[in-house]
C-alpha cells in the first residue's frame, strides 16, 4: 500500500497539469466529500456562517488577530458576492499571515517553554520561519531547511532536541505523523513497528550534536549543528536479556518501512576529530543525517505529504481527518479517507504549495459553515459544525490591542506577557482539547492587563469615544464592531447606552466628579466586552 501511494505521488509530481491541476478544484472536492459523509451519516447540513462570524474567524485563522473597526465595517458594507474569496486572497498576501504561521509552527515544533533557549533566539527563529512563509517556500523545502539546519536562525529544532531519542521522536511525530517512540522499549503492541524500526531511525540522528558558536548578534546566540563520522545506536532486546557490562548490538540506520542505509567503510586509520566549543565542527566523511533528510523530503515519501495536509487541515478545521494529527496507525482510521488521499495527491501535484492549500480549505463551504446548531460534540467528526476554539496567547494579545484601538502597529509588535502565557498560553496540541480554569478567569477578571487597556488614555478607543460628539447609540455600535466584529443586538445597545449615560449630568464633555465617573463607566463597558467568552473564542 505504501509503495502504491509513493508511485501515485511521484507520478502526480511529474505530471501535475495532466491529471490533477486542470481537473480538480479542491474546495469543490472538499465540499462534495463532506456532504456525502453527512448524507451517509444522516446528519443535517449546517447553514452558512454569517458575515461577522466568518470575518472574525478568517482573520484569526489567517493573520492571528481580529479585524480592525475599519476592516470590519468595510467588509460588512461590501455587497460583492465574491467578497469572501477576495478577503482570503488579501489576508494570505498580508505580512501578518506569514508571522502568524511562524508563531503557530514555532509553538507546535518547540512547545511553550523549551529549556535553554533564549526568548531572543525564539524571536529570531520565528523571523526565519516567517520569511519562509512570506516567500511561500514549498513545504518540503521548509522541512528540508529545518532539518539540514544550515541557515542562520534555522537551527532551534536541534537546540531544543539534543539527543537522538528526542530528535527521532519529534521528527517522526511532527513531519511524518508517526508515533514511533512506543517501539523504543518494546515492539509496538498494536502496530507492525519493531524495536529495530525505532533504533534504525534513531541511527540517523545519533551522530548529530550542537555546539555554541562564537559571537552574538542582538543577544541571539549562534549555534553549529554538527555531525560525527562515527557512533551507532546500541540495541538491547529486553532488559532481562542484557548481559552485565554489554552495550547491546549496534543497529544500522534503516529508513522506516524501507532498506538499511548503505554507507561506505571508514578508513582504517580514521580518528574522530575533537569537538570544540565556539569552533565550526569538521564535516563528517559521510552524513547519515543528510541522507535521512533527503528521504523525508523526497517527493515519493509516503509519509510527508499525508502528515502535512492532515496537520494543516486540522489547523483550520479543528480536527484532523486522522485524529490526533500525529498518530497515523492502523487502528486510527481517517474519517474521510478519499478526501485525505485527494488532498495529499493535489498537494504534491502543486509542489507542496502551502498558500494554495490554505486558500482552498478556507474557501470551502465546509470551513465557512456556521458554528451554532444542535451538535454538542466539541469536535464533530464529520465537520457538521464549524469549530469553536480559544484564542492563543499571541492571538489574544494582538486582538486586545486591535479591540482597544491601539492600532495595527501596536498589535503587530505586541507579545504576550509571562502571565498571559502562563494562564492562557497552552498551544493547540492537535487534539482540540481545551478546558478553561479558575486561574484563567481570575487572571482575566481580577488582573490589571485587560482593564489597563480599557482605561481611557493615550487616544485609545475608550478615550476617543468618551470625547466624541457622536450619539451614544453610535458609540456603542462602534464598541461592538471594534471588539466583537459585529453590531450589538437591540437589547445590548439599550443596556450599554443606559449604563453609559446614567450620570447626574447627561451632557458631555464633563469634568470633575462626573468626568471621573464617565471614565470609569467607559472602562467598565469596554472591559465587559474584552473579558467575555465571545472575545476569548473565535466566534
Amino acid at each position: 500500500m505504501l509503495a502504491l501511494r509513493a508511485s501515485v505521488l511521484s507520478f502526480a509530481f511529474l505530471f501535475p497539469s495532466s491529471i490533477f491541476a486542470d481537473k480538480i478544484v479542491l474546495r469543490e472536492t472538499i465540499d462534495r466529500e463532506i456532504k456525502a459523509a453527512w448524507a451517509k451519516e444522516k446528519l443535517t447540513a449546517p447553514e452558512r456562517s454569517t458575515d461577522p462570524v466568518f470575518l472574525r474567524r478568517v482573520y484569526l485563522d489567517l493573520v492571528g488577530m481580529i479585524p480592525t473597526y475599519k476592516e470590519t465595517t468595510a467588509f460588512l458594507a461590501d455587497t460583492d458576492p465574491k467578497k469572501r474569496a477576495k478577503l482570503i486572497d488579501k489576508l494570505l498576501a498580508d505580512p501578518r499571515h506569514a508571522r502568524h504561521q511562524a508563531q503557530t509552527w514555532d509553538v507546535n515544533l518547540l512547545g511553550r517553554n523549551p529549556k535553554g533557549i533564549r526568548s531572543t533566539n525564539r524571536d529570531a527563529f520565528r523571523t526565519w520561519l516567517a520569511t519562509q512563509f512570506e516567500q511561500n517556500i514549498p513545504y518540503d523545502r521548509i522541512v528540508h531547511k529545518l532539518l539540514r539546519a544550515e541557515e542562520d536562525n534555522s537551527k532551534l529544532f536541534y537546540v531544543a532536541y539534543r539527543n537522538s531519542d528526542d530528535l527521532t521522536t519529534a521528527t517522526m511525530r511532527f513531519f511524518l505523523g508517526t508515533q514511533l517512540q512506543c517501539a523504543k522499549c518494546h515492539d509496538h503492541p498494536y502496530e507492525d513497528w519493531k524495536q529495530k524500526d525505532y533504533y534504525g531511525m534513531a541511527g540517523f540522528f545519533v551522530r548529530t550534536f550542537v555546539v555554541e558558536a562564537d559571537g552574538e548578534t542582538e543577544h541571539v546566540k549562534k549555534f553549529y549543528v554538527g555531525e560525527k563520522s562515527t557512533g551507532n545506536v546500541n540495541f538491547k532486546a529486553t532488559p532481562k536479556d542484557a548481559k552485565p557490562g554489554t552495550k547491546g548490538e549496534p543497529v544500522k540506520p534503516r529508513f522506516l518501512s524501507g532498506p538499511e542505509l548503505q554507507e561506505p567503510e571508514l578508513p582504517k586509520d580514521f580518528k574522530e576529530p575533537k569537538v570544540e566549543q565556539k569552533k565550526a565542527p569538521v564535516k563528517p566523511l559521510f552524513s547519515r543525517r543528510e541522507k535521512v533528510v533527503e528521504w523525508i523530503t523526497a517527493k515519493d515519501n509516503p509519509y510527508l505529504a499525508r502528515a502535512a495536509v492532515n496537520r494543516i487541515w486540522a489547523q483550520f478545521m479543528g480536527r484532523g481527518i486522522v485524529h490526533p494529527v500525529d498518530d497515523f496507525n492502523s487502528d486510527n482510521e481517517p474519517s474521510h479517507p478519499e478526501l485525505l488521499s485527494t488532498i495529499e495527491s493535489e498537494f504534491v501535484a502543486r509542489r507542496f504549495d502551502l498558500k494554495w492549500l490554505i486558500r482552498e480549505i478556507v474557501n470551502s463551504e465546509t470551513y465557512q459553515a456556521t458554528d451554532v446548531g444542535a451538535v454538542t460534540d466539541e469536535m464533530p467528526r464529520y465537520y457538521e459544525r464549524a469549530r469553536i476554539r480559544p484564542l492563543s496567547a499571541e492571538e489574544l494579545t494582538a486582538s486586545l490591542h486591535v479591540a482597544t484601538g491601539l492600532g495595527l502597529d501596536s498589535a503587530r509588535n505586541s507579545r504576550p506577557s509571562n502571565h498571559m502565557v502562563k494562564y492562557l498560553g497552552e498551544p493547540t496540541d492537535g487534539r482540540g482539547r481545551f478546558q478553561g480554569s479558575l486561574t484563567e478567569r481570575l487572571f482575566v477578571h481580577n488582573g490589571d492587563l485587560f482593564r489597563n487597556l480599557c482605561h481611557p488614555r493615550d487616544d485609545n478607543l475608550s478615550q476617543r469615544l468618551l470625547t466624541s460628539a457622536e450619539k451614544w447609540e453610535a458609540k456603542v455600535e462602534r464598541m461592538f464592531l471594534s471588539v466583537l466584529s459585529r453590531k450589538p443586538t437591540a437589547e445590548e445597545r439599550a443596556r450599554f447606552v443606559d449604563f453609559l449615560t446614567s450620570l447626574r449630568k447627561p451632557c458631555y464633555p464633563v469634568d470633575g466628579d462626573d468626568a471621573k465617573l464617565a471614565s470609569q463607566r467607559m472602562e467598565e463597558a469596554m472591559w465587559v466586552l474584552v473579558s467575555c467568552s465571545e472575545f476569548r473564542f473565535n466566534r
